[in-house]
């Protein structure tokens, strides 16, 4: 099966990043990359009152591209719209159907999360495909071996794109670890949390599954705290649907470590 990354650029360093670390994924799981560039010169487009919209010539937009383009060591595709990035983003997502979508994302910890609005996020809300968001001052050069799963210990399935997330965690040959956050300890649910993973199949041909339980009222910040002890490389989150709704969507567990995560966060959406 080929496999391609969808990766939309800017130009600035959070896009750099997240580029570098697509690359290097690429040569682990045998993937072209797709780099998308976004021109935002609609007429009615908002950030053009903010002046960040494009002001560049196609010609200079190309060249930066075929620069850009030339550092990335897997085979690379570019591609130019027009409009708003995640619309644009979403449909480029139609159209090539990746494996995963590499998304730069800057820091906004001096932001309240309320007042933040990222592509990341509003792909959360509406992509139904994997998406791969990478902190701006994340490390790239070397694939990640250490990845956290955490889960809340309900059922889930991946469905179509349970092929996509185990081949990539068997390319990387990757030492996975589970971590579910409760308020309370209880081998029962730990239990059903470890079946819940091991019933999608997820862990098959991988090292053996490691699985820590962690105490905590607060499913987001048991998350961030457990990877700020540095001994994981990548985070996985399942994202169920209910997290895409509601006026609260800040609050939803997924957007939350998405937003405060200095590691890269692999998001699969759930069936």
């Amino acid at each position: 099966m080929a496999f391609s990354l969808l990766v939309p650029t800017d130009f600035l360093q959070p896009a750099d990043s997240a580029l570098a670390y697509a690359d290097t994924l690429a040569g682990a799981i045998d993937a072209h990359v797709v780099l998308l560039h976004v021109r935002r010169d609609a007429l009615l487009d908002p950030e053009r009152l903010t002046g960040r919209a494009d002001a560049q010539s196609s010609e200079i937009i190309a060249l930066a591209l075929e620069s850009l383009a030339s550092t990335v060591l897997a085979p690379v595709v570019t591609e130019t719209r027009h409009g708003q990035v995640a619309p644009a983003v979403a449909a480029a997502l139609g159209r090539h159907q990746p494996a995963l979508a590499v998304l730069g994302h800057r820091n906004t910890e001096a932001m309240p999360d309320e007042l933040v609005a990222t592509v990341p996020l509003d792909l959360l809300r509406t992509a139904s495909q994997p998406m791969l968001v990478v902190p701006a001052d994340a490390a790239t050069a070397v694939a990640p071996r250490r990845v956290l799963l955490a889960v809340d210990g309900e059922p889930f399935s991946l469905g179509e794109h349970t092929g996509v997330a185990h081949h990539l965690l068997v390319a990387l040959q990757a030492q996975l670890t589970l971590l579910h956050v409760a308020p309370h300890q209880s081998a029962v649910a730990d239990n059903k949390a470890l079946e819940a993973v091991e019933r999608t199949g997820l862990s098959l041909g991988l090292p053996a599954l490691a699985f820590q339980h962690l105490t905590h009222a607060d499913p987001a910040a048991g998350i961030l705290q457990v990877i700020a002890e540095g001994q994981f490389e990548l985070v996985a989150l399942v994202a169920r649907p209910r997290s895409f709704l509601g006026a609260l969507f800040h609050r939803s567990v997924t957007a939350q470590v998405l937003l405060h995560c200095p590691v890269p966060i692999l998001v699969l959406p759930a069936a």
